[in-house]
């Protein structure tokens, strides 16, 4: 399936960071026969960082962006931390999380469950939020 995301405006000089695709067993849901078990879940997670001149510039240098993997690890850990019971819990618990990086001015999360009706690919929700510095 293509994600496909809405673009964030130009004069906010972003850089686009994302994880795509995203494929955990999650244990998620609100009905009594989600209880125990788990679900596969795709999670794409999108986030703009100052789109700063001294990257393209300057040094080579990890410290200098926000790390993939610090988010895939805090995916990975939300995930692993118990039953969720929406999917819109998820997103926000991923949401607040990558949003503590400083540099991140925006994130757009999409969870998505898979095995949920068998005429259906997934369902799920979208969520984007700002840093409070942000347009």
């Amino acid at each position: 399936m293509t994600t496909t995301l809405a673009p964030w405006p130009a004069e906010l000089g972003l850089r686009r960071l994302f994880l795509k695709d995203m494929i955990v067993d999650a244990h998620i849901g609100v009905f009594p026969h989600e209880e125990g078990v788990s679900q596969k879940v795709r999670i794409n997670v999108s986030f703009g960082v100052d789109d700063r001149r001294d990257l393209v510039e300057g040094a080579d240098d990890l410290s200098r962006t926000v790390s993939y993997e610090h988010v895939v690890l805090l995916v990975r850990r939300i995930v692993a931390e118990g039953h969720i019971r929406l999917v819109e819990t998820l997103a926000e618990r991923i949401a607040a999380g990558v949003m503590q990086e400083k540099r991140v001015r925006v994130v757009r999360v999409k969870i998505e469950k898979l095995e949920v009706f068998a005429e259906l690919d997934s369902v799920g929700v979208e969520i984007e939020r700002w840093s409070g510095t942000a347009a």
